[in-house]
């Protein structure tokens, strides 16, 4: 496995776009998919790994003001629908989708097709958004990751955001619009909350664990008897955070995220087996779904690998 990074994106439930989290910037959720790669704290380090990507710090820099905006706008539609009245539609794969939804990516679609007309799009809603079939840069949207939880009030969903640039993320945004907390990770660099830096905390022992997954009844057939193996011997098992646990477990709060069936993935995240997961949007792609373990401490990470035995 990997050491941590300073940062994680990752796609998930539903289509959890693109979930990140801050991990220990010295040592060891984008979904090699979405692995930002490895970096120290110093400036040297951050321009190494950005030339190696053929960016240079004010391009990256340009591309988190505009992540920034596309995330302030979804922000301002979200609330808008936050606890007020209105339908809920039914996707195909029977998950609920409200307006606020639609009308939040398509305000995200709008900056960023004004700002970096040559740049693809891969939406929740609507998907591939680019005339060529492939793009070197490719913006991941998920206006609302938590869809269940916004329409019944509770305020743990998030707007997810990330930048791929030839497969690889250097931007990754997690944004929770009512209570007005933005995680960024940049390749290279320390993940933020609201502009202070975060990271996540050790927590070397499954029994010392608090452990997160969005819901057990997600869990069926073999994954719930795996899943099943890692709560019996954490500490606390808690419920219900959608993309929200990344951001707890980027800021230190919480040890260890499980879950089933997202839909792309990556970072420090690996699958059940502890192999890094691979998602290339493109025009014709789909998000598959993956079995996914997150952890800020590495040997808790192995150790919730072995519970799992997952073959």
């Amino acid at each position: 496995m990997q050491s941590q990074t300073s940062a994680f994106v990752s796609f998930s439930s539903e289509f959890r776009s693109v979930r990140f989290s801050a991990n220990r910037s010295t040592s060891a959720l984008g979904r090699a998919t979405f692995t930002l790669p490895m970096a120290s704290n110093s400036k040297l380090s951050s321009q190494i790994q950005n030339i190696s990507l053929g960016l240079n710090d004010s391009e990256i820099d340009r591309f988190a003001d505009v992540g920034n905006k596309v995330a302030d706008a979804a922000g301002e539609v979200i609330r808008r629908y936050f606890r007020k009245k209105f339908d809920i539609l039914q996707k195909e794969d029977l998950s609920p989708v409200t307006i606020a939804d639609q009308a939040a990516e398509e305000s995200m679609v709008s900056i960023l097709m004004e700002s970096f007309p040559s740049h693809a799009i891969y939406g929740e809603e609507n998907g591939w958004r680019c005339k060529e079939k492939i793009a070197d840069y490719v913006w991941v949207l998920d206006p609302i990751d938590g869809t269940k939880s916004f329409i019944t009030g509770k305020p743990l969903f998030g707007t997810l955001i990330a930048l791929l640039h030839k497969g690889r993320p250097i931007l990754g945004i997690i944004d929770q619009p009512v209570l007005r907390e933005r995680w960024i990770g940049i390749n290279g660099r320390r993940t933020t909350l609201n502009g202070e830096e975060v990271g996540t905390r050790n927590c070397a022992k499954l029994a010392q664990a608090y452990l997160y997954t969005t819901s057990p009844h997600l869990f069926s057939g073999d994954a719930e008897e795996a899943f099943a193996r890692v709560r019996n011997k954490v500490k606390v098992p808690l419920y219900g955070c959608d993309c929200y646990a990344y951001a707890l477990l980027a800021s230190g709060y919480v040890d260890l995220v499980i879950e089933s069936g997202l839909k792309g993935a990556g970072g420090v995240i690996t699958d059940w087996k502890g192999q890094q997961l691979y998602w290339e949007a493109s025009s014709e792609s789909h998000a598959p779904s993956f079995n996914v373990v997150a952890s800020g401490d590495e040997e808790l990470h192995q150790q919730a690998l072995d519970s799992l035995q997952w073959q």
